[in-house]
């Protein structure tokens, strides 16, 4: 498309890798002949961020209401691009649970009623959602989309579950109208980036993270030998970790049972942790204070702070790692496009069902329900034994996924470059 006035949506400014990934993501698809009116809680940011690739106008999410209002009177379309739109906010997050419903449901209803433009939800998560008031408001909000797809299964089953209609069609095709109420499946839309997104920095040394051909044997940067322990090669692990978990009940056992099943498996072979927080300010507890917190835990094994800014960052971190140990969602997806093994500690329905969607089950823990150690470390270590072929079922599962998702965005565009 080209020259189209865009009112791009999504959780911005907040300094999580993820949804600022998933903003260049859409962008890039869309094109970058587009006027894109994005919202933020940091708008200097998002525009840095953005500029000076894109032609984007940057409004605060919270404080310029009257500026949005003008930018949906005056657009062609209002596009929500990928994350968890749909949800109610577990109780962890500390607002209230309807918050993130109620926000969506009037952004949308003045579109639809009173700018009268078309609305796209596109590769979004549908849940979880588990009132009677919630799933209302859920399908106010899904009854008055133009273009809806989702990235998962779960999502997909919930739209149904909420009244919504399967869309007829496996793709988007020329002669498809704009018609509220239906909905289709798509993968997380980050899928749609080749490896070399993620590496334009690769010849850049990641601080903390000696190169391996040339100290392979040694530890790493602010890391000791255990004592007692020879100067063999250390296992690296990238490790992340986020509090908003379905259960946080459950949080300090979780953090108790991971850390002892990486203690058994430092017992087995040393390891080298590198802390990868995908958020690393914006809320109370992010992932940076969350994994400095962490590392008292586990003494005895060196664990190495970063605090990247960016994706490319973040993946630099990840291919320099033998292995991922992620919560977090873009993470996981990131590591699977690179190659690199992972363990899932799946922390809600959005991880699960990309853990499904990625067939990497034997791999994962839920950390809402207390587990044994020696399951994790079991897993880990059976990870590390099966690394080859793990890492080419990513890489395959990835590719697929990229190509199909190249086709979605094709037909995306022809739909909408006809009907706007």
């Amino acid at each position: 498309m080209q020259g189209k006035r865009i009112v791009f949506l999504g959780t911005h400014g907040q300094f999580n890798i993820g949804d600022e990934l998933l903003l260049e993501t859409f962008l890039a698809q869309l094109g970058t002949e587009n006027q894109y009116y994005v919202n933020s809680y940091d708008p200097a940011f998002t525009a840095r961020q953005l500029s000076p690739r894109f032609r984007a106008e940057v409004f605060h999410t919270a404080a310029e209401r009257g500026r949005f209002l003008r930018y949906l009177l005056g657009c062609d379309l209002l596009f929500f691009g990928g994350g968890s739109i749909i949800k109610e906010l577990y109780a962890s997050v500390g607002r209230s649970r309807y918050a993130t419903l109620l926000m969506v449901l009037a952004t949308v209803t003045f579109t639809r009623r009173i700018a009268r433009k078309p609305i796209v939800m596109s590769n979004i998560g549908v849940g979880p959602i588990s009132t009677p008031w919630g799933r209302r408001l859920a399908r106010w909000i899904l009854r008055q989309v133009d273009v809806l797809s989702v990235r998962d299964e779960k999502s997909y089953q919930t739209c149904l579950s909420l009244g919504l209609e399967p869309d007829p069609s496996t793709a988007l095709s020329p002669s498809t109208t704009l018609r509220a109420g239906r909905v289709r499946r798509a993968p997380d839309a980050v899928f749609v980036n080749p490896a070399k997104v993620f590496r334009e920095d690769e010849a850049r040394p990641v601080a903390g993270i000696s190169p391996r051909s040339s100290s392979r044997d040694e530890p790493a940067q602010g890391g000791t030998l255990l004592e007692g322990a020879s100067a063999v090669s250390r296992l690296r692990i990238a490790l992340n970790l986020n509090y908003d978990i379905e259960n946080p009940a459950n949080w300090e056992t979780f953090q108790a049972n991971l850390a002892d099943a990486l203690k058994t498996l430092h017992a087995r072979q040393p390891l080298e942790l590198h802390a990868l927080p995908m958020q690393s300010r914006f809320k109370a507890e992010h992932d940076y204070k969350v994994l400095a917190e962490f590392r008292p835990r586990i003494p005895d094994i060196p664990m190495i702070l970063h605090r990247p800014e960016t994706h490319r960052e973040a993946a630099a971190i990840i291919a320099a790692c033998d292995l991922l140990v992620s919560e977090r969602l873009h993470a996981i997806v990131i590591a699977a496009i690179l190659g690199v093994p992972c363990f899932a500690l799946m922390y809600d329905t959005k991880v699960r069902e990309l853990v499904a969607g990625l067939g990497i089950e034997a791999y994962a823990v839920d950390v809402n329900r207390p587990f044994y150690p020696e399951t994790v470390a079991h897993g880990l270590a059976t990870l590390v034994e099966n690394a080859a072929d793990v890492r080419a079922h990513l890489l395959a599962r990835s590719a697929a996924l990229r190509a199909a998702l190249n086709a979605y965005f094709a037909e995306l565009e022809r739909l909408l470059t006809r009907r706007l």
